[in-house]
């Protein structure tokens, strides 16, 4: 019994060390396989299969490359991104024909690049093209499905978001060839190759870096067709290689351009102009102004375009006596003080009388930002045309206050225009009113007789352009009982001069005793005037 319990003991001994010899032989033999060969026997490899450059068939991991590629033909689309991946890659094309089979890449020991390309020409047109990854040992690596669309979701909204963009974008490596580009750049490329699309892609901006890895933006522009498109560059190094943004700068160029024109026109403008002009800025300081203003203010150009103060100006006007005398130097300043916060409030203007005769009226008007314009204007002959008009009329006024016949002139609209010191002294009447007034004044103060009716009639007359008589005189009572001579001159614009004269002998024609008949000796006749807008009814 006791032997048989050991020899039972000793067989599940023997059976347990064998299962763990088996166990051990079987892990070593699974280890020295090669890692992940028996995923790899389930992984299709990304082929292709061209005829004519056109796709005759693929697996489905090459069908999926090719969905997600930019570009037109499946053959173009392929080969730009081979290209942006392995720069020999046209080289290598045009040896094809010739050797049958070119291959890209390498499997040498120490290749770090990650892309390995066969190609091979079967003949009849058609082309195999299979790409694989030497330095990947998980290929076949299961990769959980949600973290999967995820990152294609990312990288599809990133790729469409680029491709959708006006702007350029690129990346360059250290040598300065274009290893990638949105979809922008490649078709502005293609324009340019003749709508082809040729690895590695031209670099149609060259910015080299001039300050370490930051550049300050920059314009660029590409003739396109017989168009120039321009661009705001700029340039950032990533890494080893380094990218470039250009943006459309076709407006802000435009806008640049039609400023700069209409502030050519506008200093052509000035240029040409009588009046001075000076700007100052917010600083107060000169920034823009014409050649009138060095021929009025007598100042030097190289004084003015130093772009001195608004301060240091008015203080070299005032050495040049081109500012009014003042009485001392704080008056003067405070005056200056006060042009400057007036013209920056608002508008403001200011007349100076210059020690050497001369008038200026200065204009001082509010800009943008704070800025002042000042303005001047020489307006001396003006100012001596205007006191020569009022010394004229002066004259006038005193020789006609000389006459001593009582004169009026009324308007064409019968406004009293004017009337002499014996005319107020007669009539004793205030110097305004209209023509009816002054009838209804005159048959108040010498009462409605034969003569007054006769002035009216005469009146009429050269109110509807004809006359009654001859001559518009005759005589009528005057205010104090005594006899008066009137007569009426049309004169120029309408208006009607009316005169009396006082102690006028008389003679009697037809009846002496009809007092209609009662006519002054006066001068000369008159013609008849214009339209005084009076009418016969209004006169009576």
């Amino acid at each position: 019994m006791a032997s048989n319990l050991l020899l039972a003991l000793l067989i599940s001994t023997c059976a347990v060390i064998l299962a763990i010899i088996l166990v051990r032989a079987y892990e070593n033999w699974q280890g020295a396989r090669p890692r992940g060969h028996g995923l790899d026997r389930g992984v299709e490899p990304l082929a292709f299969l061209f005829c004519r450059n056109q796709l005759a068939d693929s697996t489905a991991p090459a069908r999926a490359l090719l969905d997600i590629l930019p570009g037109e033909s499946e053959w173009q689309r392929l080969m730009a991104w081979v290209s942006m991946r392995l720069p020999e890659t046209g080289e290598m094309l045009s040896q094809l024909e010739e050797l049958g089979k070119v291959e890209i890449g390498g499997d040498a020991v120490g290749e770090t690049r990650r892309l390995h390309v066969l190609i091979e020409d079967l003949g009849d047109h058609y082309i195999r093209v299979i790409l694989r990854d030497p330095t990947s040992e998980s290929s076949g690596t299961v990769v959980d499905s949600l973290t999967l669309a995820a990152i294609e979701g990312e990288l599809d909204m990133l790729r469409n978001t680029l491709d959708r963009s006006p702007m350029l974008a690129w990346r360059e490596d250290g040598e300065g060839m274009v290893t990638w580009a949105n979809s922008a750049y490649i078709q502005l490329a293609e324009r340019q190759c003749g709508d082809q699309t040729v690895w590695p892609l031209p670099r149609l901006i060259d910015l080299p870096v001039r300050h370490g890895n930051v550049t300050g933006a920059r314009r660029a522009q590409i003739e396109d067709g017989g168009q120039t498109l321009w661009f705001e560059c700029h340039h950032r190094m990533v890494g080893d290689q380094s990218v470039g943004i250009a943006l459309p700068a076709d407006a802000a160029v435009r806008a640049e351009r039609s400023l700069r024109e209409f502030v050519h026109t506008l200093t052509k403008t000035f240029a040409d102009l009588p009046i001075g002009m000076a700007i100052f800025d917010k600083d107060r300081a000169l920034q823009l102004f014409n050649p009138a203003l060095i021929d009025l203010t007598t100042l030097s150009a190289g004084f003015l375009t130093a772009r001195p103060t608004l301060y240091a100006f008015l203080d070299r006007l005032r050495e040049a006596r081109m500012v009014p005398e003042p009485k001392d130097y704080r008056s003067w300043r405070n005056q200056m003080s006060t042009l400057e916060s007036a013209s920056a409030s608002g508008h403001h203007v200011e007349t100076w009388s210059l020690p050497g005769g001369q008038t200026y009226r200065v204009t001082g008007r509010p800009h943008p930002d704070g800025a002042v314009a000042f303005l001047f204007e020489d307006i001396t002959s003006e100012i001596s045309l205007t006191r020569k008009f009022r010394s004229d009329l002066s004259l006038g006024r005193e020789v006609l206050d000389a006459l001593e016949d009582a004169v009026a002139v009324f308007e064409g609209n019968g406004q009293l225009a004017t009337a002499n010191s014996a005319y107020g002294g007669l009539w004793d009447v205030e110097m305004k009113g209209s023509l009816i007034e002054h009838l209804l004044h005159w048959q108040k103060a010498a009462g409605d007789g034969p003569g007054l009716q006769a002035l009216r009639d005469a009146i009429d007359a050269l109110s509807f352009g004809q006359s009654a008589r001859a001559d518009h005189q005759g005589a009528m009572a005057g205010p104090s009982g005594e006899l008066l001579g009137w007569s009426l001159r049309a004169l120029m614009g309408g208006r009607v001069m009316v005169r009396f004269v006082a102690n006028t002998p008389v003679r009697l024609t037809r009846e002496a005793t009809d007092p209609r008949h009662v006519t002054a000796l006066m001068p000369e006749p008159v013609a008849p005037a214009a339209s005084l807008g009076v009418a016969p009814a209004q006169i009576a």
